[in-house]
């Protein structure tokens, strides 16, 4: 049993699962539970067992019906809280790491005991592999805190954090419908310490017609109810929520376009 566990939720997408787990560098020493959440179109375990190079064992969960990401987090996280892994990581189907990444996580977390969560830079491509754009977040936790409140300053299928904080925090909010992460983000930006790496760590996959494209203007009502759950009047605040009210009116094509000539 490895110190660190990722945490894959699938749902009908087996060419991204694959191509995940492939791109798991062979030097890793991590294990991975993949939970299925209510799939009508499975994956082969066999596959996934052949494609994985890392060192380290996989566990497979299966729900009977589709509840939705939160809850396939969560039943994740009560298993390997179980399990008494000291870390866990997360990914996404059809996201890939880059490099060592899960190697220069842990080393992170374990000479920095004050940091409990910690991301990295991202890049973003499209699904045929074309790289789109470059994601670059503040590295240090004060401006991680106050910039949370323009979006999430992690992205989630980057991250690594301490089991222990679970304790306090408790696991991924259910009434937070397509931002579960920020709202989780949010709750351990209150008691502890975050931090990004400046190395580009994961390569995020931008599926035009993904779940999570198709849920963007929920996903962005839900960050505004967030905002003002934390509401406090400042420049940060106020600065998140006008720009989150402009989000939703503005279409994604648009912000895509934005991300692109930036990159």
């Amino acid at each position: 049993m490895n110190k660190t566990i990722l945490l894959i939720p699938y749902y009908n997408n087996s060419e991204g699962l694959i191509k995940s787990i492939e791109s798991i560098n062979e030097n890793e020493e991590i294990d991975i539970f993949i939970v299925d959440d209510g799939s009508i179109h499975k994956f082969d375990e066999s596959i996934i067992l052949s494609v994985f190079k890392g060192k380290g064992e996989i566990f497979f969960e299966y729900l009977e019906n589709n509840t939705g990401i939160e809850t396939a987090l969560n039943t994740g996280l009560k298993i390997i809280i179980d399990k008494r892994y000291k870390y866990v990581a997360r990914l996404d189907c059809g996201d890939i790491c880059l490099g060592k990444r899960f190697a220069v996580q842990q080393k992170f977390l374990n000479e920095n005991p004050n940091i409990k969560i910690v991301g990295s830079n991202v890049l973003a491509a499209d699904t045929d592999g074309t790289f789109l754009y470059s994601i670059n977040l503040p590295l240090q936790n004060k401006e991680i805190k106050s910039k949370m409140y323009f979006n999430s300053m992690l992205i989630h299928p980057a991250v690594m954090f301490s089991t222990e904080i679970l304790k306090i925090v408790g696991l991924y909010p259910l009434n937070y419908k397509s931002a579960e992460d920020y709202a989780f983000f949010f709750t351990i930006s209150k008691t502890f310490d975050m931090a990004n790496i400046e190395e580009y760590l994961t390569q995020i996959e931008i599926n035009e017609k993904g779940i999570s494209l198709q849920k963007r203007k929920q996903q962005v009502k839900s960050r505004i109810t967030i905002i003002k759950e934390n509401f406090y009047f400042g420049f940060y605040p106020i600065y998140g929520l006008m720009r989150n009210y402009i989000l939703l009116i503005l279409p994604y094509r648009f912000i895509l376009f934005l991300k692109k000539i930036k990159k």
